[in-house]
Order: C-alpha cells, then sequence, then structure tokens
C-alpha cells in the first residue's frame, strides 16, 4: 500500500536531506519548539522526574506512573534521535502512550548524549538506569516479575545493546525487549539491505542522511564493527529476552529491524516481528495519533502482558 495519506502531505513540507551533516544545537532547537505544552499531554496518576545512582553518575529519569496499584511492571525506555537527539521532553508522549497502554510504570532515561559525551557514555548510563530499577525495585513498587526494555531507532539499538550486556554479564532480571523501527546496523553500505534503496528518498528519514546523522556518534569512537553497537553483529544471540520489533514499510532501516527479528528466532529466543503498512521512520514519536498506528503501543501492551 502506498504511504499513509496524512504522512504523505506532512513529508510535502520537508525538504530532502543533502547529505550534510547537522548542527546539533539548531536542530535540538527546532526538536523543542514541537514538544506540547504540559496541559495538552497524556493525563497519568504520576509523573516524577528524579535521577538514578549509576556506578556512571547520576542519571536523569522520568518516571510515569499509569494508575495507582500495589505494584507494576517497569519498562525501562531509552529515546531514539541518532545518539544527539531527543530527550525526556521530546519523547514524552511515548512513556506516556507505554504507561497508559500496558499498565506498566516506565522510566524514560536522559542518557548523555553524543557529540558531547563519548560512547560508550550514552549505552552506559541506559544500562545502569536498568540495574539501578532492579536494585529499587521497591520504591518503585516493581512487581520483581517483568522489566522491559524499549526503544525506539537509536533508542531501539541501545535496548538491543543493554540486554547483550545484562546476558553477559549474568543479569537474568531483563524479561522483554521493544525495539520501535530500531537502528541495529550501523554499517551503512546501501547495498546491504534492500530498503536502504527501496524507501532512499521522500519518507523523512532519508538514506543519504544516515551516516552524517549517525555521525557525532561514530566520531565519539562508536566502531560500527562492535556489537554493542551494531547488534546485529553479535555472534550469538542465544539467550537474549523475547522481542517484540515494530518496523515501518517506507523506513530505510526496515530491513535490518526484520532480519535482527530473524536472527533472534533463529537463536531460539521468542521474537516477533510487526510491519506496519503505510508507516514510516518515527511514527510511533510523530504519528500515533493516526488510530492505526497508535495500535504500535496495544501491540505493546499485548506483547508485555501475555496476550
Amino acid at each position: 500500500m502506498p504511504i499513509h495519506p496524512q504522512i504523505a502531505e506532512i513529508l510535502t513540507h520537508i525538504p530532502p536531506s543533502d547529505g550534510t551533516r547537522p548542527e546539533p544545537a539548531a536542530m535540538r532547537s527546532a526538536e523543542q519548539e514541537r514538544v506540547p505544552a504540559v496541559a495538552d499531554r497524556l493525563p497519568l496518576a504520576a509523573v516524577e522526574d528524579t535521577t538514578a545512582g549509576t556506578p556512571t553518575g547520576d542519571v536523569p529519569v522520568r518516571i510515569y506512573t499509569p494508575a495507582e496499584a500495589d505494584s507494576y511492571g517497569v519498562i525501562v525506555y531509552f529515546h531514539g534521535g541518532a545518539f544527539y537527539l531527543g530527550d525526556l521532553e521530546t519523547h514524552d508522549g511515548v512513556a506516556r502512550a507505554l504507561a497508559r497502554e500496558s499498565g506498566f510504570k516506565v522510566v524514560s532515561v536522559d542518557y548523555r548524549r553524543a557529540p558531547e559525551a563519548a560512547f560508550p557514555a550514552g549505552l552506559q548510563d541506559c544500562y545502569g538506569v536498568v540495574r539501578w530499577v532492579a536494585e529499587n525495585g521497591g520504591s518503585l513498587k516493581w512487581n520483581g516479575k517483568s522489566l522491559a526494555v524499549a526503544g525506539d531507532s537509536s533508542g531501539a539499538n541501545f535496548a538491543a545493546a543493554v540486554a547483550a550486556m545484562a546476558h553477559d554479564e549474568g543479569f537474568v532480571g531483563i524479561t522483554h525487549q521493544v525495539l520501535f523501527y530500531p537502528s541495529v546496523d550501523l554499517d551503512f553500505d546501501v547495498d546491504r539491505y534492500t530498503s536502504l534503496q527501496e524507501n532512499a528518498r521522500g519518507y523523512g528519514l532519508e538514506t543519504v542522511g544516515l551516516k552524517p546523522w549517525n555521525s557525532f556518534y561514530l566520531d565519539s569512537g562508536a566502531d560500527p564493527a562492535d556489537p554493542l553497537v551494531s547488534p546485529i553483529k553479535r555472534d550469538n544471540l542465544a539467550g537474549l529476552p523475547p522481542a517484540l520489533i515494530i518496523t515501518a514499510e517506507f523506513d530505510p532501516l526496515r530491513d535490518e529491524g526484520e532480519l535482527y527479528g530473524q536472527r533472534l528466532t533463529e537463536a531460539g529466543v521468542d521474537t516477533t516481528v510487526s510491519r506496519y503498512a503505510g508507516a514510516n521512520h518515527g511514527f510511533v514519536q510523530n504519528f500515533s495519533w493516526i488510530p492505526e498506528f497508535h495500535r504500535a503501543f496495544e501491540e505493546t501492551a499485548d506483547f508485555l502482558n501475555g496476550k
């Protein structure tokens, strides 16, 4: 099917990428201008900003409580933004929707970003917050059973890498991983995946822009050959937590996400790959007000709650 008409209309106002390296300050400022006012956001029982103490320092987090309950499953959520964009505000709507639909408490992580922080600072922050949640389960009313990592785009990269780090360190607390249109291969050779060619231009995220947009992370010391940078390059995926991978039909990153799902399945990991027809990269953040795309949150809730 063609791209959703409401997305297509918005895309007509977005200029094509020319492959130049973006300017972080300007891009971040533009993002903040699009953040909705607090009064216009989805209401929840509680939203609290605090810090998580980790081995690499205090990490700002925002905790979303969907409703009053005796205990909760917990989602630790890592926002996207090519490792240099995004923060608690830009992805506040995603975290709120995850909390409401799943009934889980959501801990959104304001990890350190490139270029100011070199690899692996942001990844260490994300992993540290997961361990902090497990160690502070009492104060969070964690039920001790369900602990998911989730992320979109580069945040999904971190979620996959954190799941692998936990496995390798013998931390078995992570029960689920949710990857929205994941960026799991930072080798941007256009011949590697058909979707890099089929969806190269005209759908928001463009293939020519992948290298410059991710350059801040790569230039900070992140090696695309490292499985913690490109999770799809991990030799053995066995033993990782069950996964839900949501991809978009008109996304250059579609095929790498789906191949990662295939490799997880082949390694014996219970994995669901769900492609959203008519969607483009970023649709969970940008277009979840379209009913058929809001379903991604409902599908996530079903996955987390075993439905």
